[in-house]
């Protein structure tokens, strides 16, 4: 079972790493994501997470106490001066013990590591095509006006040299007409470029707690590294 929580865990460690690659935007992994087959697998998708977090529980608490129980009888058989040979086996069975309880911690971390970087990358996804999706409105929205006001100068240069009053009216309902629509256009254009600042301000948050989630996943790397390091000493110094 531990040699499935050691594989477990290494393949943890390898998918936040591909989901870390700087070259893999988030509307990719969007689209990856939306696959069909993820989709049929979304339905038990919760229920597989709430399994392995009981079974990493489990497993967890059990390296604690045997971490507990063999470091007691580590203590009572040093002070105890009995031979070397149950001295060693007793010191062998800590040794896995505490091996089993830093791969069943660490997989229980990741494993919601994993969890929420997946969720942040989804999250940053939607921001970025609402974005995109707003700054194609607000350019339209300027195009529009663009066009309005360009008719409204080619109106008036038409009728500025006639006098007729009739034609006046109906040239200054025209004008105001355009008026109204060119204030339309602005208050749509103003809402527009409002929530284009939303979004990008919501973008740049979730951006920022993304980068501290990789801070804190590669102080997380660094840790493991340094205990992998005093186990592989530690087995050094048993081999000796």
């Amino acid at each position: 079972q531990w040699t499935a929580v050691a594989a477990f865990l290494y393949g943890e460690i390898g998918v936040i790493l591909v989901l870390c690659l700087p070259f893999i935007s988030p509307l990719r992994w969007q689209k990856i994501f939306m696959f069909p087959l993820w989709s049929k697998m979304a339905v038990f998708w919760n229920k597989m997470f709430l399994t392995i977090i009981v079974l990493l529980i489990i497993l967890f608490l059990d390296a604690v106490r045997e971490v507990r129980k063999y470091s007691s009888v580590h203590v009572n058989e040093k002070a105890a001066n009995v031979n070397s040979s149950a001295f060693d086996h007793i010191q062998m069975k800590l040794f896995r013990s505490q091996r089993n309880l830093y791969l069943s911690g660490f997989s229980l971390f990741l494993w919601l590591v994993l969890r929420r970087t997946v969720t942040l990358l989804t999250q940053l996804a939607k921001e970025m095509a609402s974005h995109a999706a707003l700054e194609t409105q607000v350019n339209d929205a300027t195009e529009a006006a663009k066009k309005y006001m360009a008719e409204n100068e080619r109106l008036q240069e038409a009728l500025s040299g006639k006098g007729d009053s009739k034609k006046k009216e109906s040239t200054d309902a025209t004008e105001e007409k355009l008026k109204e629509e060119i204030e339309r256009l602005k208050a749509e254009l103003q809402k527009t470029s409002n929530a284009f600042h939303k979004a990008k301000t919501e973008g740049a948050a979730v951006k920022k707690q993304s980068e501290g989630l990789r801070r804190e996943y590669e102080h997380l790397m660094k840790e493991f590294e340094q205990l992998q390091q005093r186990l592989n000493k530690a087995e050094d110094k048993k081999d000796l």
